[in-house]
């Protein structure tokens, strides 16, 4: 049977019986929008959904046309229109539309290559307390301006190191450093990696996953830096890769660093992971920066060269420091240390990378520096695509920069509370996704 064209008069629209189901009349209302009154109205044989018997709709009994019939439009819209019309909507909208009856259950949860051309997310900011307990918080979603209750799978402690690409988080225990652990939290899809080698010895250890888009295969890097025995200036740092689909940690290079230490944070960025040093502060006089950052070739994984030889210094004294991967961006961000205290913050700057020149974004204006209140030296951020989220370790206020619009907002308040003055509270960022698996 071939599938029959109709035309649909708006005034009948309007009286159709949605049986509940909001989408239905979003898919209309989408097709309408397409600029035509026309559309696809398929038998229910084709569908796969059960035959309904239709009444007449009771409201309209008194009205001249009782004899229309009220029709749910979820029994004549194919899957693959259905499918269309729930990724226009935001992920918490698409997973709350899986309550729906089996058939969207089905659709939301059983289908995940239906996702793959979904509207792009805004990130979402997960927010926690610094604590021995079990870890639980709430996600902000920026889209939709809400936060949720939200149960993050795998974490254990609060003091995990923790990395995020494309949908997908890389989390390390930080007392056995050798184990990391990939998930959706989202789909709550997750998986334990082989054990990274050198955890259990490891001074410093950052951690870092890059995902592609296209393949889903991923990347995750950890960097380790170990003193020499004996030798307080030497610190020998080393770079451990694992790929997704050999499923195999390989070791590609290690350089002897002499004044200079390695810490815990770096990101992989267009295939380089880019990695913060800190100064020992024996061969750095107080003109010079204390933190530069070195960048390792992924792709060319050179085994001979000296990393620190070609070391970009920070753009002014930083605390904080951020790095950050913002559509294939390497972004910065840090506390602005004073000349003389460079320990004291008097600001937060957001800078670019650009061949290999630190570029100034934006300062955050002074209204939002006071607006945290108890905000001090420490503090956590993080970001992804076009968003940075800030937020001090003593307060669970959440502040956002547009790096596209140049624009500083706050969050709605948090539902997170602090119930007592030393209370610490710190969070990362995930983009949403349903369409990707560790």
């Amino acid at each position: 049977m071939f599938p029959l064209r109709c035309s649909i008069n708006p005034n009948l629209m309007a009286r159709l019986s949605l049986a509940g189901s909001r989408a239905s009349y979003c898919a209309v209302h989408w097709m309408l929008a397409m600029g035509s009154e026309e559309w696809e109205l398929y038998p229910s044989s084709f569908i796969g959904a059960q035959v309904i018997d239709y009444g007449p709709n009771s409201r309209d009994m008194d009205d001249d046309r009782s004899g229309d019939l009220a029709v749910s439009l979820d029994a004549v819209l194919p899957d693959d229109i259905l499918e269309k019309v729930l990724s226009f909507l935001p992920v918490a909208s698409v997973i709350r539309s899986g309550s729906v009856c089996k058939r969207w259950h089905e659709i939301v949860h059983a289908r995940r290559q239906t996702w793959n051309s979904m509207l792009p997310q805004k990130p979402w900011y997960f927010m926690f307390t610094c604590s021995e307990e079990a870890v639980s918080g709430f996600t902000y979603d920026p889209s939709l301006r809400k936060w949720y209750g939200f149960d993050f799978p795998c974490i254990e402690k609060t003091n995990w190191s923790i990395s995020s690409s494309s949908g997908l988080v890389c989390l390390m225990d930080s007392e056995n450093r050798s184990r990391i652990i990939v998930c959706n939290p989202i789909t709550k899809d997750w998986r334990r990696l082989i054990d990274a080698p050198g955890g259990k010895s490891a001074d410093y250890s950052s951690l870092a996953i890059s995902v592609s888009r296209t393949s889903h295969q991923y990347t995750v890097a950890v960097a380790r830096c170990n003193q020499v025995p004996s030798e307080y200036y030497q610190w020998e740092f080393t770079v451990h890769l694992y790929e997704s689909d050999i499923d195999k940690w390989v070791s590609p290079f290690t350089e002897l660093l002499i004044g200079w230490r390695g810490g815990d944070e770096c990101v992989i960025c267009d295939g380089v992971l880019y990695y913060l040093v800190y100064s020992t502060g024996v061969l750095v006089n107080n003109n010079e920066r204390r933190h530069c950052l070195i960048m390792y070739d992924l792709s060319t994984r050179p085994t001979h060269t000296s990393l620190m030889s070609m070391a970009i210094p920070v753009p002014c004294p930083l605390t904080c420091g951020r790095l950050m991967n913002l559509t294939e961006r390497l972004v910065l961000v840090g506390g602005i240390g004073k000349q003389d205290r460079p320990g004291i913050i008097k600001g937060i700057g957001i800078w670019e990378l650009r061949n290999k020149e630190w570029h100034e974004v934006a300062r955050m204006p002074h209204k939002f520096f006071q607006g945290f209140g108890e905000f001090d030296d420490v503090f956590a951020s993080c970001g992804a695509d076009d968003l940075i989220y800030i937020q001090s370790y003593g307060s669970p206020s959440l502040l956002t920069f547009e790096v596209s619009q140049k624009l500083w907002k706050w969050s709605v308040k948090s539902p997170v509370m602090k119930r007592f003055p030393l209370q610490l509270f710190t969070g990362f960022s995930f983009v949403p996704r349903l369409d990707i698996a560790s």
